[in-house]
């Protein structure tokens, strides 16, 4: 699994670079911040619609268009999946309320 998200983490890398009239994320990040933002909105939508339904295909396609808008948010960002997981790995074993707790906590 990881090695997917690998090469879509280097593939979105590359795409800073690219034409935007020859690529889709390429003009995706030639909008800038919020038009990512939008797109990862309109995506987490569709992944709640979609999960109202009972085509689990759909919601499984919704959702893999919402970790990839996800990623190129991310990327825009500086940020990668394995910031993601690493902060996954931290929370393993911590319950839900005291991870939050502590959140909370450390933001007074």
């Amino acid at each position: 699994m990881s090695e997917i998200l690998k090469r879509l983490d280097q593939s979105l890398e590359s795409r800073k670079q690219s034409d935007p009239q020859s690529s889709y994320v390429a003009s995706l990040y030639g909008k800038g911040r919020d038009a990512i933002l939008k797109k990862v909105g309109e995506e987490a939508v569709e992944v709640i619609l979609a999960a109202k339904g009972v085509d689990d295909q759909h919601v499984i396609y919704e959702t893999a268009d919402l970790w990839f808008h996800t990623l190129v948010m991310l990327s825009e960002r500086g940020l990668s999946y394995e910031d993601v997981l690493n902060e996954l790995a931290r929370r393993e074993g911590v319950s839900g309320l005291d991870e939050k707790k502590s959140r909370r906590e450390s933001a007074s």
